[in-house]
Order: structure tokens, then C-alpha cells, then sequence
């Protein structure tokens, strides 16, 4: 299956040679070099994914990231960006990115990347566990098809990759996995370095959907392997 990519990048060189590197995977791409074009482009066409600078003329690329994110059909997107400060990384992922690379990048990891992406959403598009796509416990909901989470009846806002790691542990509930093995399920790439991001989630998770976030009844530690997910008693 032929996948469609949307670049926008103000340098042509790099969005030539990410071009270059996903036709080599089958892509079809298109690029736009400056966010308002970037975004009229997204919301004239479907794309599967969207490879994304921050620092962009016209608007910004957080701009350009909420207002995708605003609109109801879900693209992935992989924000690209020459800042590395965590408060950089945080933006990015609060706005609604799926992932986050930094330049200069090696290409061959940008790669890896749109792989584990693609990959990520046709689990979550086919339904991994006997075709599930909405799983609930208690009064706790998320709907993968529409990607969208409701807590007590209410809309439960998370972050993009919040929802993909909540789905992922809900859909197999009481299973207890690793934070190596999170990173590879739900973040597509495993990376000891990035172990403390898993921890993170897990923390920002809980203040959300946790009725004390000091004791967790939902999202579970287990002493020395990982987490899981457990049913909760109203």
C-alpha cells in the first residue's frame, strides 16, 4: 500500500533528502515550505503522515500542529526541529505530535521512525487484540477510532501519545510490561536513554485518570519490571 507524506520544511535540502528516503519506501510526497502553506495543503488532502519543522516562516510549526490537531480526521505527525531543550520536546508532544526527532538527525533513524509510526497506526486502525478499538473499564473509555477519551460520561483530554500508551495498556489489561518494552509498543523505538520518558507519562497518566495519583489503582507498578493495567472498582 502506497503511503501519502506530507514535509514541510523550510530547508530544501533536508526536505529533499527526506523525499528522496521515503520514496525509497513507497511514499508518495508531497512538500510545502512554510507553515500556512503546510497547513492549507494538510487540510486539502489526506495524508498518512505529516513530517513537520518547528521553526517555520509564516506560522510556526506548533501552530501548524494544533491547528491539525483541531481538525476531527487524525494524522500522525513527526515534528522535526534544531532546538533540543526538553521544554521544545514537551511542546511538541503536549501539541499533539506522535513523535520528535532533532537535527541534524541521521537518516537512516528518520526512517526507523515513519516505519514504527506507520506501523503504530495500522495496529490501532486493524485493532491488535480480536479487533478491539474501543476499550473501557469502569468509567474510564477510549474510542481508537475516533481517538477519543470520556472519563466519568466527560471528555478525557490526553495528548497523543498519552492516548496511544493508555489504549495500549488498557487493551491488555493486567499484563505487566517493561519500560523498554513500552518505548517499543507505543513510542516504536527502544532506547535505554528514554526510559525516563515512559516514567513521565505514566506520572502525567495518573494525575489524570487516577483517583488519588499518590495510591494508583489503574496504572500499577510492579516493583522491579514495569507496569500494567488493572480493572477499578467504582
Amino acid at each position: 500500500m502506497q503511503r501519502s507524506v506530507l514535509v514541510i520544511e523550510d530547508e530544501s535540502e533536508i526536505a529533499e533528502l527526506v523525499k528522496l528516503h521515503l520514496r525509497d519506501l513507497g511514499c508518495q510526497v508531497k512538500l510545502a515550505f512554510d507553515g500556512i502553506v503546510g497547513v492549507a495543503e494538510a487540510e486539502a488532502k489526506s495524508y498518512d503522515l505529516v513530517i513537520l519543522d518547528l521553526m517555520l516562516p509564516g506560522i510556526d510549526g506548533l501552530e501548524v500542529c494544533r491547528r491539525l490537531r483541531s481538525k476531527s480526521n487524525y494524522t500522525p505527525i513527526l515534528m522535526l526541529t534544531s532546538k533540543a531543550t526538553d521544554m521544545d520536546r514537551v511542546l511538541g508532544l503536549e501539541m499533539g505530535a506522535d513523535d520528535y526527532l532533532t537535527k541534524p538527525f541521521n537518516v537512516m533513524e528518520l526512517v526507523a521512525r515513519v516505519k514504527a509510526i506507520f506501523r503504530r497506526i495500522d495496529a490501532l486502525n486493524s485493532g491488535t487484540k480480536a479487533g478491539e478499538k474501543i476499550v473501557s473499564s469502569g468509567n474510564l473509555r477510549l474510542d481508537a477510532t475516533k481517538r477519543e477519551a470520556t472519563l466519568d460520561g466527560g471528555p478525557l483530554e490526553l495528548t497523543t501519545k498519552e492516548f496511544d500508551l493508555l489504549f495500549h495498556l488498557m487493551q491488555y489489561c493486567g499484563r505487566v510490561y517493561s519500560r523498554s518494552q513500552l518505548l517499543d509498543h507505543v513510542w516504536g523505538y527502544n532506547h535505554s536513554g528514554y526510559e525516563h520518558t515512559v516514567n513521565s507519562f505514566i506520572n502525567r497518566l495518573r494525575n489524570k485518570i487516577e483517583p488519588d495519583p499518590a495510591k494508583p489503582c489503574r496504572i500499577v507498578t510492579v516493583r522491579g519490571v514495569g507496569y500494567k493495567f488493572t480493572e477499578h472498582k467504582e
